[in-house]
């Protein structure tokens, strides 16, 4: 259990939340939910213990698992030592009791301490360690082989699985985790949510993947409004009964406004007539009447909506015999498709198995889209009559154009478009005002993705090509990209490991499996049915 009392955080004359009290229960699974600056990973920090509040107190358990930030930190330790790690206590005995057998003689008072800690390591099933550990990864998708090596030969995604491995690790009584699907494939998401849903002490989590917070979380706590409100129930549940409380207070506060509109119009009229008791007691009614102030919500939703100037032929896009190698490793053997006109395609499939590839390998014969030094090895691509490409990819590095402003910048894809024209799209995707203004080179990762949203929706391709697009989107604007891309005429080739993206959207599954490429010409529902079959 954590309990936190009285909680306040401020930044200036923002308050993120303030005289915060809410008890997180064992056995209990909570979603920590908010807008992008609302302070969730404040508050979770505030948890963690990692920032103290600035006003109040939190009660933590002893033993907390905790999913680090910093992918850095390990370098120097084995793999499966980081993991290890999770559990500090039993991570003290291990170092301490080598320390000892280390030495070149052994004192009385070492036999002694040696038969404290092998106490401890026992306790806290220390013997089992590595093998526990090894599960933990391996269900994470780190090999076997990987798990003697060094933190510091990893790639950034399999450092953040690493560390979360280690804090599922040692079982924890509490687990905080924030953004814990960054960088899982679907496999590995769905892994976790087996995992989480077993766990049985107190869970909090901040996620902007909608279905793994429905999947996981037992109840929803909600930073909006200057406090925290908890619900029950998952994500969308919080919505829904978040929706139906504020409209109440809206429409009771609506009710009382109408009320004191008429006592304060009774007692201008007779205020100085021979009726002064009555007047005299609507004033206190209105007093006992007056309205309190609601708090303002956090949460702005994006509109997003992706039009086509032309649609594009029939046949969107044809490729055969497309094969790509990086040295001895295949990537791509020998896949052929064609994709109609209309067709929503998502790329599925562990990590680092060539879906980002694919893409690369299709634009190789767009000069204004193809990656520089990329070559494709063989193959024939062939776009189709009209196809105009609109292209968000997955590493926005290099995308934006330093030394101009957010309006000059988007601008610039249709010099032909009215400054009133560029400043309604703009303000669909939150740059509202003087956020037009902004420089580019001060974007967050964020306000780069909604920026690249704008270009998409300025220039109306017919296709779009989105290689991992929720990176650094919150729910709402997640949310609206699915409706955007539902309703959307055009074809779609989508990489996402956000499963609401692919159930609700795709309409066909290419599946990366080991160098080979299974084309299912359906939903994904349908496509999980069959494989199930077929087990």
């Amino acid at each position: 259990m954590i309990s936190v009392s009285n909680v306040s955080m401020r930044y200036g004359a923002k308050i993120l939340f303030d005289d915060v009290t809410i008890t997180f229960i064992n056995g209990r699974r909570y979603g920590l939910t908010g807008p992008n600056g609302s302070g969730k990973s404040t508050f979770m920090k505030v948890l963690t213990g990692e920032i103290d509040a600035q006003k109040g107190n939190v009660v933590r358990p002893k033993k907390i698992g905790i999913l680090r930030q910093d992918q850095y930190a390990f370098d120097a330790y084995r793999v499966i030592d980081a993991v290890i790690m999770g559990n500090k206590g039993l991570w003290a005995a291990l170092e301490e009791r080598d320390a000892i057998y280390s030495k070149a003689e052994l004192t009385d008072d070492d036999g002694m301490r040696l038969g404290e800690l092998e106490g401890i390591v026992g306790e806290e099933d220390g013997y089992t360690a590595e093998s526990d550990a090894a599960v933990l990864l391996q269900g994470l998708d780190i090999p076997d082989e990987f798990h003697e090596r060094k933190m510091s030969e990893l790639q950034g995604g399999q450092k953040v699985r690493v560390l979360l491995a280690q804090a599922l690790f040692g079982n924890p009584q509490a687990l905080l985790l924030d953004e814990p699907t960054n960088y899982l494939d679907l496999d590995s998401i769905h892994w976790l949510q087996d995992f989480l849903v077993r766990f049985e002490g107190t869970l909090i989590t901040i996620s902007h993947d909608r279905h793994f917070l429905n999947s996981v979380t037992t109840h929803t706590a909600d930073i909006d409004y200057e406090t925290i409100i908890t619900y029950t129930g998952g994500y969308d549940d919080m919505v829904v009964a978040k929706t139906q409380i504020r409209s109440r207070l809206e429409s009771q506060n609506e009710q009382r406004e109408k009320k004191i509109a008429q006592l304060n119009e009774f007692i201008a009229r007779f205020a100085a007539g021979t009726r002064s008791s009555q007047v005299t007691s609507r004033k206190k009614e209105v007093e006992r009447l007056q309205t309190t102030e609601l708090a303002r919500s956090n949460i702005q939703r994006p509109y997003i909506r992706f039009d086509i100037l032309r649609p594009s032929g029939k046949t969107a896009l044809e490729f055969e015999g497309i094969q790509k190698s990086y040295g001895d490793q295949t990537i791509i053997s020998d896949f052929s498709a064609n994709v109609m006109r209309g067709e929503k395609i998502a790329l599925m499939g562990r990590n680092g198995l060539g879906k980002t590839t694919l893409i690369k390998s299709l634009l190789s014969t767009s000069p204004d889209l193809a990656e520089k030094d990329f070559t494709l090895d063989t193959g024939n691509i062939k776009w189709g009559h009209e196809a105009q490409i609109g292209y968000f990819p997955q590493d926005h590095t290099g995308m934006i154009e330093h030394g101009l402003t957010v309006s000059d910048w988007l601008h610039q894809w249709d010099p032909k478009v009215t400054k009133e024209e560029i400043r309604g799209i703009l303000g669909q995707m939150l740059f509202r005002g003087e956020e037009g203004l902004k420089p580019t080179e001060a974007l967050s990762g964020g306000e780069t993705a909604r920026l690249l949203f704008c270009k998409l929706m300025l220039q109306k391709p017919n296709i779009l090509i989105f290689d991992e697009p929720t990176n650094h989107l919150d729910l709402e604007s997640i949310n609206a990209l699915n409706i955007s891309l539902q309703r959307y005429e055009g074809t779609v080739l989508l990489v996402t490991h956000d499963h609401d993206l692919i159930d609700e959207v795709a309409t066909r599954i290419w599946h990366f499996d080991q160098g080979a490429i299974e084309d299912f010409k359906g939903p994904y529902e349908e496509y999980m049915n069959a494989t199930s079959a077929a087990r």
